[in-house]
């Protein structure tokens, strides 16, 4: 069975996972931790729980999203994965990080490209793969049926959605991805976003201001 830990790291409040099942195998999604603080709190999680971390994963590459990537990779000599489309999203993060104060950024080197149609899988989990641009040009999602789950990073947030005056955002593009990828999945489906508390496919649905008239 899939079990989800959630970490809320770096001052722009992102919420990264861990996810394991029984094997105790298990990947990092969207690693935004930057203090040391911050990793010692995903390092001890990880250790307490007898965890071993195989692969990074990342819905996509804005700089909250992969601040903790390269130290995280370092520690557990493990692949990063990410859509290629978003690559030119990374390699711009160090030109601005140190405006945001994270000086010490490392840019992480991408192992494999995540692809829609192509599973991630780990331990006996497997993870869907869904392309759902808008918010990020490479941004993707990963859905696990059998827990009835997807982490969406910075597409669908409750009662919200990611925005799209970044470089490489569209709203038009972002409110598709929505409709024709993530409001496809059953309404019981848990959408952990990469900002704020969970949410369902079916709340946002009925109660989503930017959607609930246009599905």
């Amino acid at each position: 069975m899939l079990k989800i830990q959630t970490f809320t790291f770096n001052p722009f409040s992102e919420n990264t996972y861990v996810l394991y099942d029984e094997t105790k195998e298990a990947v990092i999604i969207d690693p935004g931790c930057y203090e040391q603080r911050e990793l010692n709190e995903l390092y001890s999680f990880i250790e307490t729980n007898g965890l071993k971390p195989v692969k990074i994963l990342n819905t996509h590459a804005h700089i909250d999203h992969v601040l903790g990537v390269a130290p995280v990779k370092r520690k557990y000599g493990i692949p990063f994965l990410l859509h290629k489309i978003d690559e030119p999203l990374l390699k711009a993060v160090k030109t601005y990080a140190p405006n945001y104060g994270f000086v010490l950024f490392e840019e992480p080197e991408i192992d494999t490209y995540l692809t829609e149609g192509k599973d991630v899988t780990f331990g006996k989990t497997t993870l869907k793969v869904i392309f759902v641009p808008g918010h990020a040009p490479g941004h993707v999602a990963f859905v696990n049926d059998e827990s009835r789950m997807v982490v969406g990073g910075d597409v669908l947030f409750r009662q919200s959605i990611g925005r799209t005056d970044l470089p490489g955002g569209d709203f038009n593009t972002l409110l598709n991805s929505i409709r024709t990828k993530m409001f496809t999945l059953p309404d019981d489906y848990t959408v952990y976003a990469g900002h704020m508390q969970p949410t369902t496919i079916g709340y946002e649905k009925k109660h989503n201001p930017f959607l609930n008239e246009a599905i």
